[in-house]
């Protein structure tokens, strides 16, 4: 099976929505989903996240950073954390520690090494669209973060599936890639339920264009990716952020503030 039969081949079955993910994925959609429930008590939530060591390490990590430790005060527990940064704040950690379990079944060294570059630049551009959102666009900056974590979730599908058609995801000058991953993240997106508001804005990522005046969801997207340090590892022809509409001075503190929530988020190790 040449590159372009395996694109249509992993397309077709999205298109018919036949994807499966790995059962770590899995297992963590179901931890979202009952957080979501509005029904879920604050005890059921914080055994939730105690039954996910990752995640617990990161609640706490999440809410001992400046925008949520007011005064300095720490916490040292997962009660405290879970109490300090809501519900809203703890489905973004719950997305970033879904995303990264498609790391699991990658075996490939090169494709592991792609998919770790897809998680750093992943973790940059959700940090960036929460300061973004609130200091810039004033969206809901949990949206922002959120929507951050998830834009790259159709990629990390297709690393995860590159083991099987070795060549895959080599130098692809047609860009067969970006429509396969079109089609696939819309799939994605779908069964694991993402927001409707946050699934069109990253469908229209690719084509997107800045409002001169930015202030919505897609507008902080396209900001942070622009601004993120890390280009992604799937995205042609990227080489890091280029000059933008925002001064050199505030993005060095847009940069500097969003350091702080992308190492709560995580490290570019893959789970």
């Amino acid at each position: 099976m040449n590159k372009l039969e395996a694109f249509g081949y992993i397309a077709a079955q999205a298109a018919r929505g036949d994807i499966t993910f790995p059962t770590s994925v899995n297992a963590v959609l179901r931890l979202q989903l009952a957080l979501e429930d509005p029904d879920c008590h604050v005890e059921e939530a914080i055994r939730l996240v105690l039954s996910e060591p990752q995640l617990a390490a990161r609640t706490v990590a999440l809410a001992n950073t400046a925008a949520f430790s007011a005064g300095g005060v720490q916490v040292t527990n997962v009660r405290a954390a879970v109490l300090r940064i809501g519900y809203r704040r703890l489905r973004g950690l719950v997305a970033a520690l879904m995303v990264r379990q498609f790391g699991h079944r990658i075996a490939d060294p090169v494709l592991r090494a792609k998919a770790e570059q897809l998680w750093a630049h992943s973790v940059q551009v959700a940090a960036l669209a929460q300061v973004l959102a609130r200091r810039v666009t004033r969206v809901d900056p949990d949206t922002a973060l959120f929507a951050g974590i998830v834009h790259e979730v159709g990629g990390f599908y297709l690393l995860s599936r590159a083991d099987e058609f070795p060549g895959l995801l080599d130098d692809d000058p047609e860009n067969w890639s970006a429509l396969c991953e079109d089609v696939v993240s819309a799939e994605v997106i779908r069964k694991l339920s993402i927001p409707s508001d946050v699934a069109q804005a990253i469908a229209a990522l690719r084509d997107g264009a800045l409002n001169p005046e930015p202030h919505t969801l897609l507008d902080t997207l396209l900001l942070a990716n622009r601004y993120a340090q890390v280009a992604s590892s799937l995205a042609a022809g990227e080489s890091g952020p280029d000059a933008g509409p925002l001064d050199a001075a505030m993005v060095r503190t847009l940069l500097e503030e969003a350091g702080e929530t992308a190492e709560a988020l995580g490290d570019a190790t893959l789970v």
